[in-house]
């Protein structure tokens, strides 16, 4: 998404309000922009960055083509801090170092602009420290946080920024373009289920590691099924050894959970809303025996409550220890 147009494809409110705000010269100091993986967060930030410093402003749409521009596309802008989670958090002395930045002067003007991703994963010490920033904007300072999960970030630093929802994709139009690139259909549902993106859609058919993560998820579903008292060992085996990374195991998480949810389907009678099995795959038959609908039920919350324990930086191992353990009885 280059330009507010195409932003207006895809999320028509946002791209409204954020506009309807450039038009009447009131841009927020501060935005919160929340939605699912894939939604656009990324993009609509670096564009209202680009917009901030656009040496040939088009009426809303910065020009993409000066130098400015270029460097924000590429992350090189020497004014537009980009904060990431450091391991499973955003950390105090990263919010640290970024107050310090902001004590200079900026080095092509007077205005700065900070994106934090994933900012529901900044610490409780590090949430404060960006509390300072909000609790005393400058008008030359703004701060863009993205978040896939709003109601984990503090009230006090919610009620100081502009809210701005996205939508969810339409998963079956996304699905079609999928197959229409080339990816197989099984391969498209599943991908379409996991992201919206078709960059990370493409990624993920092409990625060794990821075909190797659904392995292993399909494992241990199999284990679950027929051998439930070695699972214990297989995660530390073999799953965490594969998914080290927070992202990673949050992905695994996602594959377990589709795969969970296709075996309640098959109790159901719904093969069609399957994504991970077919319905004449003879694991997903002996996992149907072994589990009811009920402890479906009670397997897609654990997993769920598995996933916000690992946005709440528990340890990864004892997240899965537990939801191994929980699966298990």
């Amino acid at each position: 998404m280059r330009t507010w147009s195409d932003v207006a494809e895809v999320q028509p409110l946002a791209s409204r309000i954020i506009t309807n705000s450039i038009m009447k010269n009131r841009i927020s100091h501060a935005y919160l922009i929340q939605g699912e993986r894939g939604t656009g967060k990324e993009e609509i930030a670096t564009l209202l960055a680009k917009y901030l410093f656009c040496e040939n402003i088009n009426g809303t749409e910065p020009c993409q083509q000066c130098n400015a521009c270029k460097r924000i596309a590429s992350g090189n802008h020497p004014d537009v801090h980009w904060i990431e989670p450091d391991g499973l958090s955003i950390k105090k002395d990263q919010i640290d170092q970024l107050q310090k930045e902001f004590s200079y002067s900026g080095l092509e003007s007077n205005r700065k602009v900070y994106i934090i991703k994933d900012a529901d994963t900044l610490t409780a010490n590090a949430a404060n420290r960006i509390l300072k920033f909000l609790e005393e904007p400058s008008k030359e300072t703004t701060a863009i946080m993205l978040t896939e999960n709003g109601q984990s970030i503090i009230s006090t630093i919610r009620s100081r920024c502009q809210i701005i929802d996205l939508q969810p994709l339409n998963s079956q139009l996304f699905e079609r373009q999928l197959i229409e690139s080339g990816i197989s259909a099984g391969s498209a549902r599943l991908f379409s289920a996991l992201t919206n993106n078709f960059d990370e859609a493409v990624g993920l058919n092409q990625d060794e590691w990821f075909a190797q993560a659904r392995k292993l998820m399909v494992q241990l579903i199999e284990m679950f099924s027929t051998k439930p008292a070695d699972a214990f060992l297989f995660i530390h085996n073999s799953w965490l050894s594969h998914f080290k990374e927070r992202h990673q195991l949050e992905q695994g998480l996602d594959l377990l959970l589709l795969a969970f949810k296709d075996i309640l389907y098959y109790h159901m009678g719904n093969e069609g809303a399957m994504v991970v099995f077919t319905s004449d795959n003879a694991k997903l038959e002996k996992a149907s025996m072994v589990f009811s609908q009920e402890k479906l039920l009670s397997i897609l919350h654990t997993i769920l409550q598995a996933k916000r324990k690992l946005k709440q930086n528990v340890h990864p191992a004892l997240v899965m220890e537990q939801l191994t353990l929980q699966i298990q009885r």
